[in-house]
């Protein structure tokens, strides 16, 4: 397995939620914004930001068949992007409770 993929894989274990995104994406920022507004503990990795920040990208896309940001991860499990968080919204906050997030 590369380090990126391990890294990825850790990062969605060890946290309760996780957004893989870019800084400058306003998809990202909605995404980021839906969980700071309900008060949510979540873990961000900007991958415009970070040198192996590519590499993740490709092993996110390994993982999850999905190469674009946001890349959400709630409690281990792989939400999708933007759209799809926003289509949840009304069981967010069960899924944030549950994930120990809230």
């Amino acid at each position: 397995m590369s380090a990126a993929k391990v890294k990825a894989q850790n990062l969605i274990n060890e946290n309760p939620v996780v957004v893989f995104s870019k800084s400058y994406c306003p998809y990202c920022k909605a995404t980021k914004a839906t969980l700071s507004g309900l008060g949510a503990k979540y873990h961000v990795l900007e991958l415009d930001e970070i040198e192996d920040g590519a590499a993740i990208q490709d092993a996110l896309e390994e993982l999850t068949s999905q190469r674009s940001v946001p890349n959400i991860f709630i409690n281990k499990k792989h939400i999708g992007g933007n759209s799809d968080l926003q289509a949840r919204k009304a069981e967010l906050p069960e899924l944030l409770r549950e994930a120990g997030a809230l």
